[in-house]
Order: structure tokens, then C-alpha cells, then sequence
């Protein structure tokens, strides 16, 4: 490369050099007024400000959803115990009246006291059959609704 490429060299590195310079004087000399300046730190104060109040607020929110899944969640576990407690009541409720009708139907001709008092029974039976029904269709209904609330919440 000699000498010329060499003397070539310095100057590219001189004649960068020099650019660069040039370029940081200029936006050193070339000041951003104090009115300007003091705009945008009221600017970017004032935005951060509102940024923190939006966080505050998230968190609030953040907080009562917390604290309403919370109540959902222990009120869904307490229907769930009730319903597991309460279906074996209905399957002994259920074969009750089962047997009942088998007794009925196979009972041989009685008097007219037995089988209206049978009747009676029966009704009975029915009605608080029909009584658990509603309550668990309730229960299931009411856990429907703890599952969207779930599903929503997530």
C-alpha cells in the first residue's frame, strides 16, 4: 500500500473526523428554547400523573375483582358441598318412590282407608320429589352462572 495509502487514510479519518465534529456543534449551538423546554416537562409531568392515576385506578379495580372472586369462589364451593350432600337424599328419596309405586301396583285390593292413605303418602312423596327437583335445578343453575362469571373474570 506505500506510502499514498497510507497519507489516503489519515485523510478519510481526518475528513470523518471533521463531519462528526461539525454534526455535534451544530446540536450543541442549536439550543432548544427555556419556554419550550419548560412546555414539555409540564407536558411529560402532567402525563405521568395521569399514568400514575391510571395505575392507581387499574389496581383498584384489580383489588375489588380480586375480592369478588373471592366471594364467588367460596360461595361455589359451598354450593358444591350442598349439592354433593343433598344428591343422595334425592337417589333415596328417588328409590322410595320407586318402591312405592312397585307396592301399589302389586298390592292386592284392599280397603278403601290403606289405599287413600297410600295415595296420600305418595303425594306427599311426589311433591317434596318435585320440591328437591327445583332446588337442584336451581343449584345447577346457579352454578352456570358462577362458571360464566368464572369464565369472564379470566
Amino acid at each position: 500500500m506505500g506510502n499514498n495509502g497510507l497519507r489516503n487514510l489519515w485523510g478519510a479519518r481526518q475528513l470523518a473526523s471533521d463531519r462528526i465534529k461539525r454534526l455535534i456543534d451544530y446540536r450543541i449551538n442549536e439550543r432548544i428554547p427555556l419556554e419550550r423546554l419548560e412546555h414539555y416537562y409540564g407536558k411529560i409531568d402532567r402525563l405521568a400523573d395521569e399514568h400514575h392515576e391510571s395505575v392507581g385506578d387499574l389496581r383498584g379495580r384489580l383489588d375489588d375483582l380480586q375480592r369478588r372472586f373471592d366471594e364467588v369462589e367460596r360461595l361455589q364451593r359451598w354450593t358444591a358441598n350442598e349439592l354433593e350432600r343433598i344428591v343422595p337424599q334425592v337417589a333415596a328419596q328417588e328409590s322410595q318412590l320407586e318402591s312405592l309405586r312397585e307396592k301399589i301396583s302389586a298390592a292386592p285390593g284392599g280397603d278403601e282407608a290403606q289405599a287413600a292413605e297410600s295415595r296420600t303418602l305418595i303425594d306427599e312423596i311426589r311433591r317434596e320429589h318435585a320440591q328437591v327437583r327445583v332446588r337442584l335445578t336451581a343449584v345447577a343453575q346457579y352454578e352456570d352462572r358462577l362458571r360464566k362469571l368464572e369464565d369472564r373474570s379470566e
